[in-house]
């Protein structure tokens, strides 16, 4: 379920706030062959399911720059914030990579919000998602998100 936050307030006052998680999506090897299309990174680990086979990891492995860029797909899921005049990512803080996430793996996002700070007439956020990764305790990524916001005036 998305968390909807509509002012400066509700989103100051969030700072702690678990977010909960995504639903599940499959890293096929369709996704991670057109990710190393996009990047030109073309190494046998991700895209030559036979010579991975016997490679470290038993199989392809996605990308983590790939598991990353997933986060813009999971941050919408996990909250929304409304009534604004202009949103931007900021940028990200201490990304990991801590398991590799295998072709055939499901991940799903799971954020919580660990900071939330009034800078001028902008809000920022950091939220930190961790991409697990299902039956493995270890995640495939974790990443410090920072957003700002600002807020259009109330009325």
């Amino acid at each position: 379920m998305t968390m909807t936050f509509a002012s400066a307030a509700e989103l100051l006052a969030a700072q702690g706030l678990e977010l909960g998680a995504t639903e599940w999506l499959e890293i096929d090897q369709a996704r991670v062959n057109l990710f190393a299309e996009a990047t030109g990174d073309h190494q046998w680990i991700h895209v030559d399911p036979e010579r991975a086979a016997s490679g470290p990891f038993g199989g392809c492995i996605a990308h983590g720059y790939l598991t990353l860029s997933l986060v813009n797909l999971f941050l919408p899921q996990l909250l929304q914030v409304d009534n604004l005049s202009m949103g931007v990512n900021y940028g990200c803080d201490r990304v990991r990579f801590p398991a590799a996430v295998k072709v055939g793996a499901r991940v799903r996002g799971r954020g919580e919000i660990v900071r939330v700070e009034q800078l001028g007439a902008a809000v920022q956020a950091t939220v930190r998602v961790t991409v697990e990764i299902e039956g493995s305790e270890r995640p495939g990524c974790v990443v410090d998100t920072i957003s700002r916001y600002t807020f259009n005036p109330v009325a």
